[in-house]
Parts: structure tokens; C-alpha cells; sequence
């Protein structure tokens, strides 16, 4: 499991030093598509989710659709969109092992203090499940924490290395 990890940390951190040098999108032609437009995601408890990204972390609703039904969260930089799924009730959860689809949404949080207030707010938010804490990624120090919404969404939470004071 250390060994996906640190795999994860390595995939991560190469992902973040080609969208942080601008030298290396200089020299190759931008591809045609530029960035993440948003995330839509099938939620069994529309509401508590919504709540979730707004009261919990701090987003404003963007609008929505009652018919579908479904609810639209912002951060100013990011986009998410909740689609209550059509029975609740006989809803199959998500099983990141067994299941293809989005294994998590990581969020880029804005330093090791918020990190750790997060992980504290969400010890105390109804339908939260915290997987594991606030640890190292890899070897650090970016660090991150997964946690589940209330209807199961993976979220993983991290400080790039970048963002932690030395």
C-alpha cells in the first residue's frame, strides 16, 4: 500500500511541477483541451451534500435544477454539480475497488493550519466519514486527508508541498 502511495505522490507531484513551470508548456503546443470545467457528481442525499460543500467548506450555491433535481456549488475557482440519483433508496454506492469511476476529487487546500481545521470541522459534520487523517504524502511534505460527503463522495484534501512553510 506504501508502494501506491508514493506512486501516487510521484504521479502527483509531476502533474504539479508541469502546471507550475510555465518552461515546459511553453515548449510544446497546448493541447486542445485547457483545464477541469467542473465535476458532476450522482449524490443520494442531495441535500446533505449540498450542505456539505456549503456550510462545511465554505461555497456558495451557483443555481440548480429542480426537476433533475439537482444543486450547482462554487468556490470561485471550482465547479461542482450534484445530480440527485433517480431512487435513493436502491442507490449502489461507489466501490473504488470494484467499480469504474471517479476514484476521488482531490482539493488543493491552502495550507497545513486549514488542513487541520478541516480535519477538525469534519470530526463534528453529520455524515462525514474521515478515512484517514492529515499524513504525508509519500515521503512529504505535501500532505493530504480523504474523507466521505454524506453520500459517499471521495474527497481528498491536500497541501502541495509548495504551500507548506519551511
Amino acid at each position: 500500500m506504501k508502494s501506491l502511495y508514493k506512486l501516487i505522490a510521484f504521479a502527483y507531484l509531476i502533474s504539479l511541477t508541469s502546471m507550475l513551470n510555465p518552461a515546459v508548456s511553453q515548449d510544446a503546443e497546448e493541447p486542445v483541451t485547457l483545464g477541469l470545467n467542473h465535476m458532476g457528481f450522482s449524490v443520494s442525499n442531495l441535500e446533505k451534500s449540498a450542505s456539505f460543500f456549503i456550510d462545511t467548506l465554505g461555497w456558495k450555491k451557483a443555481g440548480g435544477r429542480p426537476d433533475y433535481p439537482a444543486i450547482f456549488v462554487t468556490n470561485g475557482s471550482m465547479f461542482v454539480t450534484l445530480w440527485r440519483v433517480e431512487d435513493p433508496e436502491t442507490a449502489v454506492a461507489f466501490d473504488r475497488r470494484k467499480n469504474v469511476g471517479l476514484h476521488h476529487m482531490a482539493i488543493t487546500v491552502r495550507d497545513l493550519d486549514a488542513l487541520h481545521a478541516l480535519h477538525e470541522k469534519f470530526k463534528q459534520t453529520d455524515g462525514v466519514t474521515i478515512e484517514f487523517g492529515p499524513e504525508f504524502i509519500g515521503n512529504g511534505p505535501s500532505t493530504h486527508m480523504i474523507i466521505r460527503d454524506p453520500s459517499g463522495l471521495r474527497l481528498e484534501f491536500a497541501v502541495p508541498a509548495s504551500r507548506i512553510k519551511k
